[in-house]
């Protein structure tokens, strides 16, 4: 905001409230930078003059005003230090859904007509629902609705609202945006109501230190005594190699890690990946062995039939190796684990669903460091110099640490914010609301 004492006349003199003329106080308002002095100046002046209290209502009835006026209450964005899974998690999801049966209750919410992109400083018809919508669903101070503006109230508002719903937070409205937008209460009503019944069969004790991996919303976080110390965007299972869910222990950590290829991936993968590419496994520094250990050449194999799946295939480490690298080990059915990767780019997208069932973890070397810090005496820095070296290193995680891969799409948290993400694998019953990503 601009002080009274910064404001100047047309001949460069100290503004007072006695010497606003209409042209100046016009100019502050539309600019949206008027002092509450100046504001109050303007109105006093407006008393005695009815045009200029015409062309002041007119400003702000564009949207110019409304911070005085209607966004008297801050809407704060989710606290990054409350994890998705706690004892409180079932309570307030709980009362989540009783405020959405409320919503639904009045008619739920209303349809905002897409169109390219809506962003701060537009006007356009569909803000007006927009911001309805918004206010709705508690991002937007529920005085703020009626213009069509989209002004800095609405795009604090679109943040909060895709912080939410997990999407890149820019306070740009666009086709993902507008999807998830028009998902009707009713729907989101009823997977709350799902994923409360998933959260209550986890509520028992999970320990007081341990890893979530909620598998829709491709996030991991390490939880120490109820707090979230550590957050980290995954990429997890494709729709049609879906992560698991998992209760497990984290029991080793593998630095520079080679990879051996599950047979599923040699048969879904690998075997057509060489009838394109014969090269490809030389380009990836990937060696074959039978069964006895013996090193074959790709030459030696038959790939166009099923013998591949009987041999072993190896990439060695390195930067290009697929696991990156880290691996975090813990004892599961389904061959998976947690790594780092070369792909660093994937962490960057809103749609992270790329992997063969298997959590690639950003900043992984982090978390490293919190698993170990009990039982070796491993800084972080450490752990940078054995990535360095190259060495390959295992190392025991004791005491072993409760590691839990869910599958939660619905839920809120005792700041009151209720989250949502796409039913990425339709296990919720949304039907054709499911999944507005876009892969």
């Amino acid at each position: 905001m601009e002080d009274m004492d910064g404001l100047k006349d047309r001949n460069g003199a100290p503004l007072g409230e006695a010497s606003l003329d209409r042209r100046t106080v016009l100019r502050h308002l539309a600019r949206g930078t008027a002092a509450l002095a100046g504001l109050g100046a303007a109105r006093a002046m407006a008393a005695e003059d009815p045009a200029l209290q015409a062309l002041i209502d007119q400003t702000q009835n564009a949207g110019y005003g409304q911070g005085y006026d209607s966004a008297s209450r801050t809407i704060l964005m989710p606290k990054a230090s409350l994890p998705t899974l706690s004892p409180a998690t079932v309570q307030f999801t709980d009362q989540a859904i009783q405020r959405y049966e409320g919503i639904v209750a009045r008619g739920g919410w209303p349809n905002v007509p897409p169109t390219e992109r809506l962003r701060l400083g537009n006007r356009h018809p569909s803000v007006i629902p927009l911001r309805q919508r918004l206010a709705l669903a508690g991002d937007l101070d529920p005085n703020a609705v009626g213009n069509d503006v989209f002004d800095s109230y609405v795009d604090s508002a679109v943040k909060r609202f895709q912080a939410r719903h997990g999407t890149t937070i820019d306070g740009v409205v666009r086709e993902q945006t507008f999807l998830t937008l028009n998902i009707p209460a009713q729907v989101r009503l009823n997977q709350l109501k799902t994923n409360v019944v998933r959260l209550r069969a986890m509520s028992g004790n999970l320990g007081s230190r341990f890893v979530v991996c909620n598998i829709p919303a491709a996030h991991i976080e390490a939880i120490e005594n109820g707090v979230a110390v550590s957050r980290h965007t995954g990429v997890v299972g494709k729709p049609d190699r879906p992560s698991p869910d998992i209760q497990s222990k984290i029991i080793e950590v593998n630095f520079n890690p080679n990879w051996t290829v599950p047979v599923s991936i040699v048969r879904r993968d690998l075997i057509p990946k060489m009838q394109a590419e014969p090269d490809y496994l030389a380009k990836n520094h990937i060696r074959i062995f039978d069964p006895r250990g013996n090193e074959l050449q790709p030459q030696q194999v038959n790939w166009y039939s099923n013998e591949a799946v009987d041999y072993r295939f190896k990439q060695d480490a390195g930067d290009f190796n697929s696991l990156g690298s880290v691996r975090i080990n813990f004892p599961n059915a389904h061959q998976v684990y947690m790594h780092d990767t070369p792909q660093k780019n994937l962490f960057g997208e809103d749609f992270r669903f790329h992997s063969s069932g298997c959590v690639r973890i950003q900043n992984v070397r982090e978390l490293v460091a919190w698993l170990l810090q009990g039982n070796n005496g491993l800084s972080r820095q450490d752990i940078d110099q054995v990535i360095r070296s190259g060495e390959q290193k295992s190392l025991k995680v004791a005491p072993q640490v409760p590691l839990y891969w869910v599958y939660v799409t619905a839920w809120a948290t005792p700041d009151g914010v209720v989250q949502f993400r796409d039913d990425i694998y339709n296990r919720d019953g949304l039907g054709q609301f499911a999944n507005t990503s876009k892969g």
